[in-house]
């Protein structure tokens, strides 16, 4: 057997890197993570977090940490206006979260769970032998070489590891540039969902703490070829092309650019090597789904290939991760790329924005949207069944436990492992679970209260996956066979 340095090597200490680090210990995995830059981003960068990501942080009991947290007051769909929070609100996003603090919030959760995380390492290459990898990285004190089983590139949409590793990545380059700058000390209006001007576009978003963001973009102009992230005079010189007003004065924080580039790595696993987040796919970052389907990403990774590496079950498991979250990714270019045809689009798509924002005030249209940009409505095919809550997030439910204890559902995910939610008066399911105990949690317990509609479990047991979607729902296929194709074989 070789001796390996650790279990895993993560490349990159992004959002998605720093999930998957900190999901990877929880599994009981070795975890080295490599991050070429010296200090954690202090750039804002994503603000905020889709309602399925607030769900995923709730699993794992992380949202105190990020205070308090607003609601946004609103939602666009490529600059189409769109209530996000239709109905009871839930697939409403919360805003003014810059990727700075998040950065911040995993990094230390990470630590504290006892991830190895090495700033100022450049991964350089690595040499994949068929039975582990062997990652190659440049540090401060000259090449270091780290052995492990399992290399995953998060290390964004410049990836190393995928170049390396040979990953195709199709798709088609940015035909128009956006110009960005979170600025302090400047006053305008609120352009939530952008504003159409004959000479281009504009969006104007406060994001709290006496800070606003700004973008715009131009017709006609194509993207540069930038070493570096713009001036802030360039994009105030832009601004006042499309606007005519002068935002010069104002004090910039952070300035960027970026383009609505779409592609996606054909495969998210090439044998010992695989891809998450922007390392996988990237995309306009509209609707503020980059760097949340990057942390559902390494969610959905992170408690499989810890069961693998520490042994609880095979390699098949890793096969899901492709097959679940190829099909995502595929989805989030398909609506980003729509997205930029409306955002970016000049006068002559605005008799199609005028439709849509019709067609976008029913509240089925509005639900469908929602839901399509929250990752709230993915469902996977986790097997047999044909039960609606087969393969979906279960809801967040309040419980009474049997001990009367009072909890959400999502308390019950806390340290990542399988949870059997017995809501009846069946032993039988909590019986066949016994052979799991070690990596699965029998909890028995009844509804708080009455759960709003769409928000149910019909059903007398669930069987609920580290990261929350379920796997199997009582009277609709078998158990034991569920809890083999997701936790390995019993161990007694």
């Amino acid at each position: 057997m070789p001796t390996w340095d650790t279990d895993v090597v993560v490349a990159g200490a992004g959002p998605a890197g720093l999930m998957l680090a900190a999901e990877l210990r929880l599994a009981g995995a070795r975890v080295v993570v490599l991050e070429q830059e010296d200090r954690p981003t202090a750039e804002s960068r994503g603000m905020g977090f889709t309602a399925r990501t607030l769900e995923v942080f709730d699993q794992r009991g992380l949202l105190p940490r990020f205070g308090e947290l607003s609601r946004s007051p609103g939602g666009h769909f490529g600059s189409v206006p769109v209530d996000f929070a239709v109905g009871d609100g839930r697939h409403a996003s919360v805003t003014g979260v810059s990727q700075a603090r998040t950065v911040a919030v995993l990094g230390e959760w990470a630590a504290e769970l006892g991830a190895d995380v090495r700033r100022g390492y450049r991964v350089t290459g690595f040499t994949d032998s068929g039975d582990g990898v062997e990652v190659r990285a440049e540090g401060p004190d000259g090449e270091t070489l780290i052995a492990a089983p399992y290399l995953v590139g998060c290390d964004g949409g410049r990836s190393v590891v995928r170049r390396a590793g040979g990953f195709d990545f199709p798709g088609t380059d940015a035909t128009a540039e956006l110009l960005l700058a979170d600025v302090r000390d400047l006053r305008l209006p609120p352009k939530w969902s952008g504003e159409r001007r004959p000479g281009g576009m504009l969006l104007a978003a406060p994001l709290g703490d006496g800070m606003m963001r700004v973008v715009v973009s131009e017709h006609g102009r194509a993207p540069r070829r930038r070493t570096g992230p713009p001036s802030f005079d360039e994009v105030a010189e832009a601004w006042k092309r499309v606007s005519g007003d002068d935002i010069s004065t104002a004090t910039p924080v952070w300035v960027s650019s970026f383009g609505d580039a779409a592609r996606q790595a054909t495969e998210y696993r090439r044998g010992r090597v695989l891809l998450a987040g922007d390392a996988a796919h990237v995309h306009l970052p509209a609707s503020g789904q980059g760097m949340n389907v990057s942390i559902q990403d390494a969610v959905n990774l992170g408690w499989k290939l810890g069961a693998v590496v520490t042994g609880r079950t095979d390699e098949a498991l890793l096969d899901t991760y492709h097959a679940e979250r190829h099909p995502v990714g595929a989805a989030l270019l398909r609506n980003t790329r729509a997205q930029a045809l409306l955002f970016l689009g000049g006068p002559e798509t605005q008799p199609l924005r005028e439709v849509l924002a019709e067609v976008f005030r029913g509240e089925e249209a509005a639900r469908l949207l929602a839901g399509l940009v929250s990752g709230l409505e993915i469902r996977y095919d986790v097997g047999p069944g044909s039960h609606p809550l087969l393969g979906r997030r279960l809801p967040d439910l309040p419980l009474v436990l049997e001990s009367g204890e009072k909890v959400r559902s999502t308390r019950l995910l806390h340290p990542a492992r399988g949870v059997l939610l017995c809501l009846g008066d069946d032993p039988g399911p909590g019986r066949a679970a016994r052979g799991w105990a070690p990596h699965v949690d029998v909890h028995i317990a009844r509804p708080a209260e009455v759960p709003p509609a769409g928000e149910t479990v019909d059903a007398d047991a669930v069987l609920i996956r580290p990261d929350g979607y379920v796997a199997w729902v009582s009277g609709d296929g078998d158990l034991e066979a569920a809890l083999r194709r997701n936790f390995g074989e019993p161990t007694g």
